[in-house]
């Protein structure tokens, strides 16, 4: 989720400043996305200039709020009637990680995978876990909690399910028609030609 827009949809709401706009992103997202202040700060700076907030005065505790603009206001709308955009291409970095070492040699993959499925298997356990301890899914609160930890539960089920099925196309190769030697082909300076992406 972008930051960005997620504060601009609490500000819609009404206006605030900094620290209560980190609380209230906690609040909605059951404290699994923790935002520091200065990010905060940065993002409303960003805003401002892009002309979707403005900053009022400081009241007498020194609260400086921010306002939404009627263009902040037409971004959150289009935000939230618009699909999630996912990028064409990876940059999961435990895919990266075992493509590429699946092409080195002396790499022992499957021990690579046996280790990343422990750690998936953990992460999952937590998971759960803290889904019981905050199973108060009554307030809106709670439900906003439930929704993200939940969304982290089948993340983390699916990452098991992907190693299995990594660990299995691995078996069906001998190592030594894995391993890839550096090319003697030197590349052409510039970007290089971006591939398209394929579903299966």
């Amino acid at each position: 989720m972008s930051v960005r827009q997620g504060l601009l949809a609490i500000l819609d709401q009404g206006p605030c400043y900094g620290y209560q706009l980190r609380a209230e992103f906690d609040r909605r997202t059951g404290s699994t996305w923790p935002l520091n202040v200065g990010q905060i700060y940065n993002t409303l700076d960003r805003l401002e200039r892009d002309g979707l907030v403005t900053k009022g005065d400081a009241d007498e505790h020194g609260h400086v709020y921010w306002e939404i603009t009627d263009a902040g206001a037409a971004e959150v709308r289009d935000w939230l009637s618009s699909p999630v955009e996912r990028t064409a291409g990876t940059r999961d970095e435990l895919a990266i990680k075992l493509a590429v070492a699946a092409t080195l040699p002396g790499v022992d993959v499957g021990l690579l995978v046996e280790t990343e499925r422990r750690a998936s298997r953990g992460r999952l356990q937590a998971l759960a876990a803290r889904k019981e301890s905050g199973a108060d899914r009554a307030s809106a609160q709670g439900l906003a909690r439930s929704l993200i930890v939940d969304s982290m539960i089948f993340a983390a089920e699916s990452e098991l399910r992907w190693l299995d099925h990594a660990e299995q196309q691995l078996a069906l190769r001998p190592d030594h028609a894995m391993a890839l030697e550096l090319s003697t082909e030197r590349p052409k300076r510039g970007r290089p030609a971006r591939a398209e992406a394929s579903v299966a």
